[in-house]
């Protein structure tokens, strides 16, 4: 099965993300290496080269971009995506996020876990919009949708 084997993101540019921030992105990093499922759809009758892929994320011209190439580094597709659907959500899951952080350092468990099922909810929304995006012309399943939400996120909050 096709699967991303590296990650990179363009964040050279943004500024220095707080501690909390920078967990969020080790975390989806390393679970997305663990397990993660992508795939390129023929295009227009054309071959696509097969994975495991090495995919860049980077925001250019206010548009997300995923840069996919082979392990051998040759290039497998580009798509740009409009940001414009994802802000809301990213906007509602950064704050939730700041309310979760701030709920573990000083609320009970049972408040902290009413927090962190708004969280997901907010998190499934943004993953379920980045799946409809990629839609012919990736195929993701949802725990990988979920983890490049959160790099999404990551890059976007800088932005």
């Amino acid at each position: 099965m096709s699967h991303i084997s590296h990650i990179e993101l363009d964040d050279a540019n943004l500024p220095a993300p707080t501690p909390e921030i920078e967990q969020e992105r080790k975390v989806a990093m390393f679970d997305l290496m663990e397990q993660n499922t992508f795939t390129l759809p023929p295009r227009e009758g054309r071959a696509v080269p097969g994975g495991p892929y090495r995919v860049g994320l980077s925001i250019r011209d206010k548009r997300l971009v995923f840069t996919v190439t082979t392990e051998a580094a040759d290039p497998a597709a580009e798509f740009h995506l409009s940001l414009s659907p994802f802000r809301q959500v990213v906007k509602d899951y950064w704050a939730i996020c700041e309310s979760y952080f701030d709920a573990v350092k000083n609320m009970s468990p049972s408040q902290i876990e009413t927090i962190d099922m708004a969280r997901r909810g907010i998190h499934n929304e943004g993953a379920r919009i980045l799946e409809e995006r990629l839609e012919g012309k990736a195929g993701i399943d949802n725990d990988t949708a979920r983890r490049l939400f959160t790099l999404i996120c990551v890059l976007h909050f800088g932005s």
